[in-house]
């Protein structure tokens, strides 16, 4: 019952930003850490960025350009990205370590959102 459902990539040319946002929905107790990985074309998912619950973030290599934040009243996550640059191009996915019993947690995954930064 449980859906993570993406939104906010587009194309953009570099030096622009983009938001993307992420909601959960379902049957849902809680959520703990939630975050975004991107995917380039024949390479293994990496981390972009992460949040606790309590707000504690963790930055993989995106210099100080892009925020992760979180809305939990709306249990949904975003990822603000300025200066974007032709390497941020990729497929953006958002996760989230779900309770859906308030002892069980699992890891449910988005559907993928492209960005494509170019002039």
């Amino acid at each position: 019952q449980v859906q993570l459902v993406e939104s906010g990539g587009g194309l953009v040319q570099p030096g622009g930003s983009l938001r993307l946002s992420c909601a959960a929905s379902g049957s849902i107790f809680g959520i703990d850490d939630m975050g975004w990985y991107r995917q380039y074309p024949g390479k293994e998912r990496e981390l972009v960025a992460g949040i606790s619950r309590g707000g504690s973030t963790n930055y993989n290599s995106v210099k100080g350009r892009f925020t992760i934040s979180r809305d939990n009243a709306k249990n949904t996550v975003y990822l603000q990205m300025n200066s974007l640059k032709p390497e941020d191009t990729a497929v953006y996915y958002c996760y989230a370590d779900i309770r859906t019993l308030p002892t069980i947690v699992s890891r449910f995954w988005g559907q993928g959102t492209q960005v494509t930064v170019s002039s």
